[in-house]
């Protein structure tokens, strides 16, 4: 099975994405938007490269993308920016001349006509982009798991930014689910995400023995928000990501 993995990783390229972005076209405030998202998706939506930006402008309205994201002003360091999910930003695409702190009521951010980011006053009403992520409540191995979701034009998901953790807990405390499986596989003598994305981000949490582990070989996600390694055949639910391309071997 580690040999078949290996050639699966060598041969499909696929970008992945943590959850589906929506348009809302409903004009509202900051706080009435965040509170729908959180209501019937997940969250107000997050950036975390140029990729995604592109993914989101592909559900914008054909008359406007103006809308607004997570962007807040972190109230502890106004010089920087927080996701609504609660992490800071690692992507940055500002206006030229953005953020100004227009009158020092301007702490929360837009997305442009343009494609770029404006901060704006919370209280302005503009359209608005949710991110939906989604725990299947199905008990399956990892491999299991990990088949199905190709099977359906999907992959286990990749946990890159402390966002996507944040935003999967949510997903998963109504459901009292404890932890679920992600795309987190040992190969080798190291830690990979399936899809390929880079592990630069980890979250293992406690004493665990994922360093050089002999059997528990495949990543779950906790209610805690820390990552643990499990015994691939244990049952688990699982988080699926959206990719933008697939290659079938």
């Amino acid at each position: 099975m580690e040999r078949t993995l290996v050639l699966l990783l060598a041969f499909t390229a696929v970008e992945g994405y943590v959850g589906n972005h929506i348009f809302v076209n409903q004009e509202v405030n900051w706080e009435e938007a965040q509170k729908y998202c959180r209501a019937k998706h997940t969250d107000l939506s997050f950036i975390r490269s140029q990729s995604d930006l592109e993914r989101i402008l592909l559900v914008s309205n054909e008359k406007t993308r103006d809308g607004w994201i997570g962007l807040q002003q972190d109230p502890s360091d106004l010089a920087a920016w927080l996701w609504s999910g609660g992490s800071s930003i690692t992507f940055q695409n500002w206006e030229q001349g953005q953020p100004d702190y227009y009158k020092e009521i301007e702490d929360r951010g837009q997305l442009t006509d343009s494609g770029k980011w404006n901060d704006r006053s919370p209280s302005s009403t503009w359209n608005f982009y949710c991110i939906q992520i989604t725990v299947t409540v199905e008990l399956m191995s990892w491999q299991e798991a990990l088949e199905h979701c190709r099977e359906h034009h999907t992959d286990l998901s990749s946990m890159v930014f402390e966002t996507e953790n944040l935003l999967a807990l949510r997903e998963m405390k109504p459901l009292n689910i404890d932890r679920v499986w992600i795309g987190l596989r040992y190969l080798g003598d190291r830690w990979l995400w399936v899809n390929g994305d880079p592990l630069e981000y980890e979250a293992w949490g406690g004493v665990q023995d994922h360093q050089c582990p002999l059997l528990k070989r495949c990543g779950a996600f906790t209610i805690r928000g820390q990552w643990e390694n499990r015994d691939c055949q244990e049952k688990l639910n699982f988080i699926f990501q959206v990719k933008r391309k697939l290659q079938c071997l």
